[in-house]
């Protein structure tokens, strides 16, 4: 695991799409694990932005999101779907139908989540993951106490992460799905490379926990730590409480991979 500290939530952004860039650029038929939520919007932009004047080539990927609401259909303003539409497939020459959401509105779940871990098996696995992380410590939809070898399942939803979530549903937690179908914390640490983003104060705490405290169920994000090649990329709000500051400046500074993007 790296930390990566910019200074600020734009220059934090601008360097993660540069990361997700480069691996499109490396791989011709990359298979891109993605997120949803605040935190991605801005970097879907930058992407979006990539494509049109830099000839970014998004033709090869196929892609795999972390999570849906169950009960809601794909056509769903407020589906994650309909989100990743907005933010950035109708805006980039993907093929569509190598794009892949859970399906809200299964009558099994249990068999939707079979299916999706198969898709992601034919295709040959997840070569990068992007991730944010809620305020309880939570990758994708696995709340406190997920297995850390979970697969895709359905979760049912913390009140606090239906209240971290209602922004999108008028403001109202009530009105947020209280279950959703999810990729395992096992899934996720089966992604070649990982890319973390965090934003802002509000997650300080919480990302402290999850990157030097220990692993532990209660705070997913905390199994990132056992991955190989996992990036965390945060601005200075979001590290202000991260110990080992020092030591993640200094690597970013002296590592020859880095010397790129400094």
């Amino acid at each position: 695991m790296e930390v990566i500290i910019r200074p600020d939530a734009e220059k934090t952004a601008q360097l993660a799409a540069t990361f997700i860039a480069q691996k499109i650029k490396e791989k011709q038929k990359i298979v891109l694990g993605l997120a949803t939520g605040r935190t991605m919007e801005r970097i879907y932009a930058i992407l979006v932005q990539m494509h049109k004047n830099e000839g970014l080539d998004f033709s090869g990927c196929h892609s795999f999101n972390l999570d849906e609401y169950i009960g809601l259909s794909a056509e769903d303003p407020n589906s994650y779907r309909s989100y990743m539409d907005y933010h950035l497939f109708r805006h980039v020459n993907i093929d569509l139908k190598n794009t892949h959401v859970p399906n809200g509105m299964a009558q099994d779940v249990h068999s939707e989540g079979k299916r999706y871990e198969k898709e992601i098996r034919k295709v040959g696995g997840i070569d990068l993951q992007l991730l944010g992380i809620g305020e309880t410590g939570h990758i994708g939809f696995n709340e406190p106490l997920s297995a850390l070898m979970s697969r895709t399942r359905d979760k049912s939803l913390t009140p606090h992460t239906r209240q971290q979530n209602a922004e999108m549903f008028g403001g109202d937690p009530e009105k947020v799905p209280s279950r959703a179908m999810t990729m395992g914390v096992g899934t996720i640490l089966e992604a070649r490379s990982i890319l973390l983003v965090a934003l802002g104060e509000s997650k300080a705490s919480i990302l402290a926990k999850a990157v030097e405290g220990p692993i532990t169920s209660m705070i997913s994000a905390s199994a990132l730590q056992l991955h190989s090649a996992c990036r965390i990329l945060v601005d200075e709000a979001a590290a202000s409480q991260l110990s080992g500051r020092q030591y993640y400046d200094w690597v970013f500074q002296n590592e020859p991979e880095y010397a790129q993007y400094r």
